[in-house]
């Protein structure tokens, strides 16, 4: 029962956290974080890269760090920091679900960094970076393509299906419009012939024009 008592109550002594502390947690901290920042740099493959985004996301372990640091020094600031934390609200939305994986690294980083498990944090690091790369290495299936027809109204659209059929491993309608200036078609499919694919439905008589667009399920690229 004494044991059990001096574990318990070993776990709310407050513990002095020096200088030497506080500097080495800091500098693998930095050191971490600037190889994030590097990572989301040259393998993200947004349209878009952020680079607001990707210094908030650098600086973030910082601040998780020295929180977890001032954790363990007094309780009363533990007790006081979790309710502060409790009321804080992000409305920042996240909109790549890459990015919020990019965010609880740097988390991680600083609650593990703050906790002084240094060989974690690097460890962890690498794994999440080899996993990161394999990811976008191991071929996946090629992405679907839409084709994008505008015809005459007067146009067979079994004529534009039929020689889609010819170069596609697969089709679906995705869109169809049709008004008094004509035939918009959309039309989900997979090839590996683009430019057979479209010079072949470009060369119906009725066709207008061809678009071959390739996407990823979510953004067009």
């Amino acid at each position: 029962m004494q044991n059990f008592i001096t574990n318990l109550t070993s776990g709310f002594v407050n513990r002095e956290v020096t200088t030497a502390d506080m500097l080495a947690v800091l500098l693998v901290v930095a050191v971490i974080s600037a190889y994030q920042f590097v990572i989301y740099r040259f393998v993200s493959k947004r349209s878009f890269y952020s680079k607001s985004f990707n210094i908030a996301m650098s600086i973030i372990p910082f601040f998780v760090a020295t929180i977890i640091m001032t954790l363990q020094t007094n309780m009363v600031i533990t007790l006081g920091t979790i309710g502060a934390l409790a009321i804080l609200r992000f409305r920042t939305a996240v909109k790549d679900p890459m990015d919020m994986i990019y965010l609880f690294w740097s988390v991680h980083t600083g609650i593990v960094c703050g906790a002084g498990l240094y060989k974690l944090a690097v460890i962890t690091s690498i794994i999440v970076t080899l996993f990161i790369l394999a990811a976008e290495v191991i071929p996946l299936g090629k992405s679907p393509f839409l084709l994008i027809v505008n015809a005459k109204a007067q146009v067979d659209e079994d004529k534009i299906i039929a020689a889609a059929t010819q170069f596609s491993s697969y089709r679906k309608v995705k869109s169809r419009v049709i008004s008094a200036d004509g035939l918009d078609l959309v039309i989900e499919l997979g090839t590996k012939k683009e430019a057979e694919l479209v010079k072949a439905v470009s060369d119906i008589d009725e066709v207008n024009s061809v678009s071959l667009i390739a996407h990823d399920g979510q953004d067009v690229v």
